[in-house]
């Protein structure tokens, strides 16, 4: 995967940032999927939580 970091002092551009922030997102989602995976206990905990925050979330 090529690096997407600039190599001189010129300041980033606005698609090289949402680039990089594309690939962190889909990093973090993947790294949430594999715990999913590895704890489905807790996984199943927290999607309880989630959905008890939003049953009791107030507009």
């Amino acid at each position: 995967m090529p690096d997407t970091q600039p190599t001189d002092d010129a300041p980033e551009t606005a698609a090289q940032r949402r680039a990089r922030r594309a690939q962190f997102l889909r990093d973090l989602l993947e790294a949430r999927e594999l715990r999913d995976r590895v704890q489905p206990r807790r996984a199943r905990a927290a999607r309880m939580r989630q959905h008890m925050r939003m049953r009791t979330f107030r507009w």
